[in-house]
């Protein structure tokens, strides 16, 4: 029989290095049943039958967010054998909150004050023994990051787990609130367990709807919310809350010691300086920068030319076309593989190197501490265009993949709020989007430094300039939702954690590199060599195959739509087209379209000159800029789908970006021109009055909400 482990915590509190510590490689990464919220669970080391599960992280036990939902609904319908409750000792009144609830469900606990090293540190004493006896409950001390305590920590938990001895509930509320739980909890029916009695009590005192959902029947407790109330001349959740934090004060009090008052720790030294009101931006902007700046242009780029023009140029094709040969391969199978499977999907993956290192510095700033600062920076810009520094959240985890940043909205309360973030969480480059800027700069701005920070900084400056002029509107109208973060103190992350972090990212790009992308170069490739000539359909020759193909009449008839873009050329209509599968498809579009992978570009090097040639490069920063905004792909689309919950909406999201990415896209290409001395010409005066459209919808004054 397997022993199932719950792991509970705050965010921030470490709980992802500590599920790392306990499992190891022994993972599986998944979705809760019937949502998106991500699931993890694996196998706990040096225990064959103990199954740990991750769960999200939360706050309290009340149902405002998915997460809690998740949470609650798994540990009281689940009931695993014991939970470990891992809190962080820096920040221990905060974190005691969900404790105290934890507790209170009857399930065996098994506190694990994480970050010792850090509380030792700052001078600070936590009274192990005196805690433990004040909650009812075993505490280990440990470091997650650096593995101290790990080991004893997973012992006492096996141990609590099968002894299957739920913990006595020792904290007490004040007087009056005591006698109404206990009365509360005798109208229970006798079906709910004894243990379970207390935590079902305190919420239905509290007014929690989602638990009254799964009660078959729900005694009424109007009178005892009344005279609590009357009482204390507040509503009853504030009650609870309020004598939980008087609770968890006497714990403090006893079982806690500051260091030397007055003293600044080392986190508190730095956020004076990287959270001041007037260098948290500038520095945040160097910080993006010199991520972009290696990722893009200097390591990136010699790792990605390498692998391009060696590995995807000179070692594959030939030993691919090699390997075709002996096999007295068919013509027709041999182009399938060589110009369409390896040349599309080796134009993606030749771009891994860039991604893999980005996801490093992405993956060492969100653990070290310095991503939730950033968090709380752009709450006081995100503010003054209508949004909380909590939209920032779902944005930051979508520079990695658009799906779970789109997903990561679900935190947010405010129902205006989270369809807004909905809609331009993808206007920030995800990983995906990384290849077309990389080849972008690379071959029409001769790896021009500043490219790919600029990608990223259009990407906030559209978040901004939408945020405002919907805010305006009365669909998005009112205050934005508040803003409640843990910043955890800064420490340095461990190389196994980052590298897991950026491998986790990176596989999934890779994944998709061989499904996704995959089966559509196969159906590119036939598109490019099936066609008409002379009013027979087949396969085309080398000298008559794009221009007849499938593919060049659907580009042309598509093509003149992007015309006032500057790449009214059906080769780039379609690469814009097929990235909304999968924004990937950009870059292996041209890979195939412009020759790359074939036998006239075997080092990989044609594919840039041809793609040069066939842009300006003011056309090819428009063509860059309208793929970083319009709508994502289709899988993000579906996910845009899933969290609208609302066809309208859905349509409305798609549609708001991708007008927005043709209305930016023109007035970069024509203005561009004007600045380059073009004749004046109905574009440019197009372009010129949607500027000064932009420019009223950002400045007119928005309507007092009643």
């Amino acid at each position: 029989m397997k022993v199932k482990i719950a792991l509970v915590g705050n965010p921030n509190s470490g709980k992802t290095t500590l599920f790392n510590a306990l499992t190891g490689s022994n993972q599986f990464v998944g979705n809760w049943p019937g949502v998106t919220v991500e699931k993890k669970e694996g196998r706990l080391k040096g225990y064959k039958d103990v199954k740990l599960v991750d769960l999200p992280g939360i706050y309290s036990l009340s149902p405002y967010t998915l997460e809690e939902v998740v949470a609650r609904n798994y540990l009281m319908n689940e009931m695993p054998d014991a939970i470990i409750n891992i809190i962080d000792g820096t920040n221990i009144e905060r974190n005691l909150y969900l404790s105290t609830q934890i507790i209170e469900l009857g399930i065996p606990v098994i506190l694990a004050v994480n970050m010792m090293d850090v509380v030792e540190k700052n001078g600070d004493r936590i009274h192990i023994g005196k805690l433990s006896g004040k909650l009812g409950c075993k505490v280990i001390e440990i470091s997650a990051l650096k593995g101290k305590g790990i080991k004893e920590l997973a012992k006492e938990a096996v141990k609590l787990a099968e002894s299957k001895k739920a913990n006595k509930i020792v904290h007490q509320f004040s007087e009056k609130v005591e006698e109404v739980i206990k009365e509360t909890e005798g109208m229970l029916q006798d079906e709910i367990s004894e243990s379970q009695k207390r935590f079902i009590a305190i919420k239905l005192l509290e007014k929690d709807k989602k638990l009254k959902e799964n009660l078959k029947v729900i005694p009424n407790v109007s009178k005892q919310i009344e005279t609590l109330e009357k009482d204390f001349d507040d509503d009853t959740e504030s009650i609870i809350t309020n004598e939980r934090y008087e609770y968890i004060s006497s714990i403090i009090k006893d079982c806690y010691t500051k260091g030397k008052s007055g003293k600044l720790t080392t986190s508190d030294k730095i956020d004076r300086i990287v959270t001041n009101r007037w260098l948290a931006l500038p520095i945040f902007a160097i910080i993006m920068f010199v991520v972009y700046y290696v990722s893009v242009t200097t390591v990136g780029t010699i790792a990605t030319d390498w692998t391009n023009d060696v590995l995807f140029g000179e070692i594959i094709p030939p030993a691919v076309e090699q390997f075709l040969a002996t096999l007295n391969c068919t013509g027709w199978l041999q182009s399938l593989i060589l110009d369409g499977i390896v040349a599309g999907v080796g134009a993606v993956l030749g771009f891994v190197p860039q991604i893999l290192i980005l996801f490093i510095f992405l993956a060492f700033l969100e653990a070290c501490g310095y991503m939730a600062r950033v968090a709380f920076i752009m709450d006081r810009i995100f503010r003054k265009f209508g949004l909380s520094g909590k939209s920032f959240i779902p944005m930051l985890i979508g520079s990695g993949c658009g799906i779970p940043g789109i997903m990561a909205s679900r935190t947010i309360e405010n129902d205006r709020d989270r369809k807004m973030t909905i809609i331009t969480t993808t206007f920030v480059p995800c990983g995906a989007k990384l290849p077309i800027i990389a080849l972008i700069a690379g071959a029409l701005f001769d790896g021009a430094w500043w490219v790919g920070p600029s990608a990223y900084f259009v990407g906030i400056a559209a978040i901004i300039v939408s945020g405002i002029i919907l805010k305006k509107t009365k669909m998005f109208m009112g205050d934005p939702a508040p803003f409640v973060m843990e910043l955890p103190a800064y420490h340095l992350p461990t190389v196994e954690n980052v590298l897991r972090s950026m491998w986790e990212r990176g596989w999934s790009f890779i994944k998709k590199a061989g499904t996704i992308i995959l089966l559509s170069t196969i159906v590119l490739w036939f598109l490019m060599n099936f066609g008409w000539v002379d009013g027979s359909f087949g396969m085309l020759d080398m000298e008559t195959q794009l221009d007849n193909s499938i593919l060049a009449k659907v580009g042309s008839v598509i093509a003149p739509i992007f015309k006032p873009l500057g790449w009214g050329d059906w080769k780039m209509a379609v690469a814009a087209v097929t990235g909304l599968i999968a924004k990937e498809n950009v870059v292996s579009t041209f890979g195939m379209l412009f020759g790359f992978g074939s036998e006239i570009a075997e080092d990989g090097t044609e594919v840039w000159g041809s793609l040069a040639g066939s842009l300006s490069a003011i056309a090819a920063y428009s063509f860059l800029v309208f793929n970083l905004l319009c709508a994502p792909c289709f899988a993000a689309m579906g996910a845009i789908k899933r969290e609208m919950n609302n066809a309208k909406w859905f349509w409305f999201a798609i549609g708001y970006q991708c007008l927005l990415a043709y209305v930016i896209g023109m007035i970069i290409y024509q203005i561009g021109m004007l600045v380059t001395g073009a004749v004046f010409g109905v574009w440019i005066v197009m372009a010129l009055l949607l500027v000064l459209g932009l420019l009223y919808l950002l400045f007119r004054p928005a309507k007092k909400v009643r």
